[in-house]
């Protein structure tokens, strides 16, 4: 019986074992794109330290941190606003209607037929008007859209420099400390 329980404590010993080795955590210098190799001959532990160290001072040095990078920006699309019936055309017939009436009465005495030219010239001159303003306002969405992607583009790419930084720190770092880095 000593035995049979000598044994399963055993046992139950090695599976707590396993169940609680945990695998070593990942490099810090592969998490960000370098390989170390240790060419001094350092050992797993010492590599982590030196790499937790290197991280750190890099990350003061460029001030960026991998483990927490900034957000990317993004650029907000600017929409032309729609168009709205505003009645610009009626009122555009309407005085040119009036116009119109005027000059043909006095012109040729025909109030009738120079309101009707005139309505027809006054409506095409107001639709011509709305279509104007009308690309006018989606000129300024386009240009306020190039101006928010400059910006987004800007920011991004400042954000990798920084990140470049970062890594030209730590490898700058690791070398320092007798590891070869790619």
């Amino acid at each position: 019986m000593k035995v049979f329980h000598a044994m399963s404590s055993g046992l139950c010993a090695i599976f707590v074992a396993q169940a609680f080795a945990q695998t070593p955590p990942p490099a810090l210098a592969s998490s960000v794109g370098l390989m170390a190799y240790p060419s001094k001959g350092q050992d797993a532990k010492t590599q982590n330290i030196d790499e937790g160290e290197c991280y750190g001072w890099a990350k003061q040095q460029s001030g960026y941190d991998p483990g927490a990078p900034p957000p990317s920006a993004t650029a907000a699309k600017v929409e032309a606003p729609p168009a709205q019936p505003n009645g610009a055309r009626v009122r555009g017939a309407a005085r040119g209607a009036a116009a119109g009436a005027v000059v043909g009465e006095i012109a040729n005495d025909d109030a009738s037929q120079g309101a009707k030219n005139g309505a027809a010239a006054g409506a095409v001159v107001a639709g011509s008007r709305n279509r104007q303003a009308r690309r006018e306002q989606e000129a300024q969405a386009g240009a306020a859209n190039q101006q928010a992607q400059a910006q987004a583009d800007q920011h991004n790419a400042q954000i990798a420099q920084q990140k470049e930084t970062f890594k030209k720190g730590m490898k700058a770092c690791l070398e320092g400390k007798g590891y070869t880095v790619k």
